[in-house]
């Protein structure tokens, strides 16, 4: 059975997620995003809570956000004003949030960036690993979720968009914050492993059977989307033999619930930790950070749908030959594979956007 992949895909003002592939991606594919500042400075939208909770006042914003972008950036595609899809969305919706929410965190919001933790319950790991999984789902949070999603039905019939549900790693880190550490180091010497793996599976049937909830009313609307992209953004704080031991079987389960699934690693270096993600099923999409070995990731996985997460600020600041031979070592080491430029900083000049985006066009047609 062929591997499905997944390419990267940047929302309008919301974080970096992945969509299908559909045939049309070149080798190097660039991925443009933009943090929530460089919209509330050029188009002046307010990108607080109500962006994020009231489906009609967010459409109005990201038409007017689109708009911007395509006039910045004719020569990108994929910001077509006459598409209205991703402007009736639930991408971006809740930052990166979706599930810390319906363990209980609070968010706060701001104009000019994406919302964050501002509280967590207070909880001992034994009381979060007690909680009961259907009461979890049938609470305050999801029943908003579902409403957002029954209005933008009435209004546009399909109900497009890709919401963040990270990964255990990610949850668990953003559920009960940096202690989750100490918790995995602690394990074996104070007899807590069923403990601690009973709130990991716990996060990773919240985040499968929400998902797949989500995902069935949208095929229904007709959007078709079957499909997992984790995100294991906090990997690099721990050994690849703990995440072999606490969060492989999670992440293997998640692969094995969805159509399509993918790897989110972030700016790292996924080296230490490849050959146990080239373990998991059907991987179509893994992306990484420059420090990684990336010939290494191309022959542990031909068949993936490879990416590499640029560094916004060494966008920002670099001499444009250093970013002209970074691409070039991407273009050499990995390809085919995407350009991950999210975050653009809004200080950032458009000149480096179209210089980058004419850098990786000139590699494929072998003018450099």
């Amino acid at each position: 059975m062929p591997i499905l992949q997944l390419r990267n895909h940047i929302p309008i003002s919301g974080p970096a997620r992945r969509e299908p592939v559909d045939g049309t991606e070149s080798a190097l594919r660039v991925s443009l995003g933009f943090e929530p500042a460089w919209y509330h400075r050029r188009c002046g939208v307010d990108l607080g809570e109500r962006w994020h909770h009231d489906p009609r006042y967010r459409h109005d914003a990201l038409v007017a956000m689109k708009a911007e972008l395509h006039r910045t950036f004719p020569m990108v595609s994929y910001w077509n004003p006459d598409d209205s899809r991703d402007t009736w969305t639930m991408s971006g919706v809740y930052g990166a949030y979706v599930i810390p929410q319906v363990f209980g965190c609070r968010l706060g919001y701001a104009e000019d960036r994406w919302p964050a933790i501002v509280h967590r319950p207070a909880r001992s790991l034994e009381e979060w690993a007690a909680l009961d999984g259907d009461e979890l789902l049938a609470g305050p949070f999801v029943a908003e979720l579902f409403d957002q999603m029954e209005a933008i039905a009435a209004a546009a019939g399909a109900i497009h968009g890709y919401l963040v549900w990270h990964s255990v790693i990610n949850n668990a880190f953003n559920i009960v914050g940096p202690d989750i550490f100490l918790a995995l180091a602690d394990a074996p010497e104070v007899g807590r492993p069923e403990t601690v793996h009973r709130f990991f599976a716990l996060i990773c049937d919240v985040m499968i059977r929400l998902a797949q909830r989500v995902q069935a009313r949208q095929r229904r609307s007709g959007f078709p989307i079957n499909q997992m992209d984790i995100s294991n953004c906090v990997m690099n704080m721990i050994s690849p033999r703990a995440y072999r031991q606490f969060f492989f079987p999670y992440d293997k389960r998640c692969a094995e619930s969805f159509e399509r699934f993918g790897v989110h690693t972030c700016n790292w270096n996924v080296t230490p930790y490849a050959y146990q993600l080239a373990k998991l099923p059907k991987v179509g999409y893994l992306d990484m950070g420059m420090m990684s070995d990336m010939r290494l990731v191309r022959q542990l996985f031909p068949e993936t749908r490879r990416a590499v997460m640029y560094s916004p600020v060494k966008f920002h600041d670099a001499p444009i030959e250093e970013i002209r031979a970074d691409m070039q070592r991407i273009y050499d080491e990995l390809a085919p594979c995407d350009v991950v430029m999210a975050d653009i900083q809004a200080q950032t000049p458009d000149e480096r956007v179209i210089e980058l985006w004419e850098i990786c066009r000139s590699l494929e047609d072998g003018r450099n």
